[in-house]
């Protein structure tokens, strides 16, 4: 047995005004059409709903039940269908974001913040992985948006470039060159190097190598780490000197300091997804993604 919303709301309005005429006028119909419906109702159900006489209407018992109960329906029904309707539109549902270590210093809790502030319906929920695996997890969709270094995708992972920033030297503040506004690379030639780690990030790590050998040597690296903030603290303690991104200035780890130095590579930071099956809701976020980091429009050629 199926109670249609539309013959619980033509119930209601007859129960509520007790007089099929204002009732009829109340929803804006005509009298035949509304007492058939309440008939059909009462067919439906198996039980009288209402006392007719030439001058009133009144409600039976099993009719005041039904009146009760329909009133929390019809209402249960508004919120089911205001829900659907907030998902169909992208306004609701859960989230899973994966982002690398240094999207802490490139506008993700700014963007974070006023995606819950615009869509407070939106369940975040954030995982650090670094990009490689990121993409991975967006192709196979266990992830619904990934923040990660510039790196090739598949076909079926959509990208966009957010933002892109030139790479620092990274040094204790202890260094003899921490002193320095801007230095040549080539004074690094006899340091120990901290690399985020191959694995992790093959083309970060092909271009460190590849802006020391533009220098004219090849880095002695000492350690290797899948965090950005943990190369920048293993150089807070003394234990090398490091090329990060400029955005890991922003961190405030102290024991460290971050010089320029001349070179044209940047380091570009994407969004990706899945393209095959792209939510309502992650193209309500993707749109809010582009417009947050429209200002930081990437033109670099080189990058990683």
């Amino acid at each position: 047995m199926e109670l249609e919303p539309r013959l619980l709301r033509y119930f209601i309005a007859v129960a509520e005004e007790r007089h099929f005429g204002r009732a009829a006028q109340r929803l804006h119909i005509s009298q035949p059409p509304l007492s058939y419906a309440i008939r059909q109702l009462e067919e439906l159900l198996g039980a009288s709903l209402l006392e007719r006489t030439s001058r009133h209407v009144a409600l039976t018992e099993a009719g005041r039940v039904l009146y009760r109960e329909a009133q929390g329906l019809l209402r249960q029904a508004d919120e089911v269908g205001r829900l659907v309707r907030r998902v169909d539109a992208g306004l609701r549902g859960r989230l899973r974001i994966g982002f690398v270590g240094s999207m802490l210093y490139r506008g993700l809790p700014a963007l974070l913040a006023a995606l819950h502030a615009e869509l407070p319906d939106v369940e975040h929920v954030l995982s650090e992985i670094n990009s490689h695996d990121q993409i991975e997890a967006v192709r196979r969709g266990e992830l619904d948006l990934g923040f990660i270094h510039a790196n090739p995708v598949p076909r079926e992972v959509g990208v966009r470039d957010l933002v892109a920033e030139p790479f620092v030297v990274c040094l204790p503040e202890t260094h003899a060159l921490a002193g320095r506004r801007r230095l040549d690379l080539k004074a690094l030639s006899g340091e120990e190097f901290i690399m985020f780690a191959q694995e992790a990030s093959p083309s970060y790590y092909a271009t460190v190598m590849s802006l020391c050998v533009g220098a004219g040597f090849v880095p002695a690296v000492r350690h290797e780490v899948r965090h950005w903030l943990s190369v920048a603290a293993l150089v807070s303690q003394g234990l090398g000197v490091s090329i990060v991104p400029a955005c890991l200035a922003r961190s405030g780890l102290a024991g460290t300091r971050f010089i320029a130095f001349a070179h044209e590579a940047r380091s570009v930071s994407q969004v990706v997804w899945r393209q095959a099956d792209t939510t309502p809701l992650v193209g309500t976020v993707l749109r809010r993604v582009q417009a947050h980091y429209a200002p930081h429009e990437v033109r670099s050629k080189s990058r990683f």
